[in-house]
C-alpha cells in the first residue's frame, strides 16, 4: 500500500497536525508492504522536508519553487494530481486546515475521485478505508466505507497522536516539477496575531458575549453606548487573555463575541469558525447555543463559568461555575500562577 502525507506548513513551520497524519499513516501495517511517502509543496522547504523523515516518513517527495510559495490551491491541486499520475498512491491524507480543505476538494476534482472530511477515525478493511467521521453538528458519528483510488481524507486536528521525534533520521528526499501555472496571484497577506492556535491548543480559554457585561468598568468620555460595550469586551477578554497565557493556552470566542465585534473571527469556535478538540475548555460568559456547542464537542473536559445557572453550556460542562466572571477568571488566573509557579 502507498500511502501519500502532505505536509501542510506556514512559512516553513509545519503544523502540528501534519505529524498526527503521518502516524495515522504509519499505524496501518498489516500483511502487506507499507510506503509512507510525505509530500512537502512551497519554497525553500529542506527543512519541512528533514522535519517530515523525522517525524516517520519513509520518504519525502518535494515541489520547491517560488511559484509555490504562497498557497494557491490551483498550483498546489495541479502539483499533486501529477504526482498521483506517475506514482499511483492508494490514498492521500491531509491534516484539516483553513488551506487543506481547499486543496483537497480542488484535487479530488482533478483527479476524479472524492474526499471524506475531517475523519476521526480510519482504519483498512482489505482493498478500502473504513473512515469514522461526525455528522449532524456532531451529535452523532457515521462510519463510511471508501474504495476509491486514491481515496482522499482530511484529518480532524487533534483526533491522532502525534508520533515522536526522531532527530536525525535521513531517508530519500526526492525533487518533483511544480505546476506552476495559474489564474491568480497572492497580492499579499497579513498575519493575525493569535498566539497559540486553536488547532493545536491542549487547552483554550474561550469568552462569549457575557465578557462585556462588567458594570463596574467606566468606559472613557466620549464614547457611544456600542462603543463602550465593546471597550468593556476589550478589558474583559484581556482576563481571558491572561488566563489562557497562563495555562499556555489560545484565545477562542463566541460568535456572538465575534458579531459584536470585540475580537476577531480568526478565534471564533463552533460551526461557523473552528471547530476544535483540546484537552480542557474554559467557557467564560458563553450561554452555549447550539452552533458553539457543536464546535467543543470533541473536548475532553469542559469548564463553564457563567452568572446564568440556566444556561445551556453547563449541560456539556464537566465542571460548572455560577458566579460573576470577571472575579471568577482573575482568581482562577492567580491560582494557577501559583500553582505553576508563574
Amino acid at each position: 500500500m502507498k500511502i501519500f502525507v502532505y505536509v501542510d506548513h506556514f512559512k516553513g513551520e509545519a503544523q502540528a497536525t501534519s505529524w498526527e497524519a503521518l502516524g495515522l499513516a504509519k499505524s496501518f501495517g498489516g500483511s502487506s508492504p507499507l510506503t509512507t511517502t510525505a509530500i512537502v509543496f512551497g519554497s525553500n522547504v529542506d527543512d519541512v522536508a528533514k522535519a517530515a523523515l523525522e517525524h516517520g516518513a519513509d520518504d519525502v517527495l518535494v515541489a520547491d519553487d517560488p511559484a509555490l510559495l504562497d498557497f494557491r490551491a490551483e498550483t498546489y491541486a495541479s502539483t499533486l494530481s501529477a504526482l498521483v499520475s506517475s506514482r499511483t498512491p492508494d490514498l492521500i491524507l491531509f491534516p484539516t486546515t483553513t488551506r487543506t480543505r481547499e486543496f483537497a476538494a480542488m484535487s479530488a476534482v482533478d483527479l476524479n475521485t472524492n474526499v471524506i472530511t475531517d475523519a476521526t477515525a480510519v482504519e483498512v478493511n482489505g482493498d478500502s478505508f473504513v473512515v469514522t467521521r461526525p455528522i449532524y453538528e456532531a451529535k452523532l458519528f457515521e462510519k463510511v466505507t471508501a474504495s476509491a483510488k486514491p481515496q482522499l481524507i482530511t484529518l480532524r486536528g487533534r483526533a491522532f497522536p502525534k508520533p515522536e521525534k526522531v532527530a536525525g533520521k535521513s531517508g530519500t528526499i526526492t525533487k518533483v516539477e511544480a505546476k506552476t501555472d495559474a489564474l491568480t496571484t497572492v497580492e499579499g497577506y497579513s498575519v493575525a496575531d493569535v498566539g497559540v492556535s486553536l488547532n493545536d491548543a491542549g487547552i483554550i480559554v474561550s469568552g462569549g458575549r457575557g465578557v462585556s457585561n462588567n458594570p463596574s468598568l467606566q468606559p472613557p468620555a466620549g464614547l457611544d453606548d456600542k462603543q463602550a460595550e465593546i471597550w468593556r469586551a476589550h478589558q474583559g477578554f484581556k482576563l481571558v487573555g491572561d488566563l489562557a497565557s497562563t495555562l499556555g493556552g489560545a484565545v477562542g470566542a463566541s460568535r456572538a463575541a465575534v458579531d459584536g465585534g470585540y475580537i476577531p473571527y480568526s478565534n471564533q469556535v463552533g460551526q461557523t469558525g473552528k471547530v476544535v478538540a483540546p484537552d480542557l475548555y474554559i467557557a467564560c460568559g458563553i450561554s452555549g447555543a447550539i452552533q458553539h456547542l457543536a464546535g467543543i464537542r470533541s473536548a475532553k473536559m469542559v469548564v463553564a463559568i457563567n452568572k446564568d445557572p440556566d444556561a445551556p453550556i453547563f449541560k456539556v460542562a464537566r465542571y460548572g461555575v455560577v458566579g460573576d466572571l470577571f472575579q471568577i477568571v482573575p482568581a482562577l488566573t492567580e491560582a494557577f500562577k501559583k500553582k505553576l509557579g508563574k
